[in-house]
């Protein structure tokens, strides 16, 4: 397996994250995974300007791999794993305690809302998506 590079954001368990049988409830993995999108966002818009947002979520496909315990910090790496004429595919981990516990795929689309279509992703955006990319035998 090579070095892969990818974004990385750490994050606490916090104790309300966590359900009845003690480990983390299968709800938070899409919020945190979402959170750890944004240095994406960033590489469409850096000011983060919602009133001019360039995305939309197409799917997102969550699996569950271990269990996810309170008390010990979370990291999710992000990596593209396609990038498309004007959709591309994230690919995140999220690890804990050196464990991957899960893994999550979601298909963003460079949107314009105005016209409601899609538009190509732009060149200097679709570079800093290839300098995240995930190789398909890096499994």
């Amino acid at each position: 397996m090579t070095e892969k590079s990818s974004l990385e954001s750490t994050f606490d368990v916090r104790f309300y994250e966590t359900d009845a049988l003690a480990h983390v409830s299968n709800t938070v993995l899409a919020g945190w995974f979402e959170s750890a999108r944004e240095p994406i966002f960033r590489f469409f818009t850096p000011e983060m300007d919602l009133k001019n947002w360039p995305l939309i979520v197409a799917s997102y496909k969550i699996d569950f791999l271990a269990q996810i315990f309170y008390g010990e910090p979370v990291t999710v790496k992000t990596y593209a794993s396609r990038i498309g004429s004007s959709s591309f595919d994230v690919l995140q981990e999220l690890w804990q305690n050196g464990k991957r516990c899960s893994r999550g795929i979601t298909t963003m689309v460079h949107f314009d809302y105005n016209t409601q279509k899609s538009v190509p992703i732009p060149d200097d955006v679709r570079q800093m998506l290839s300098e995240i990319m995930w190789e398909e035998n890096d499994e």
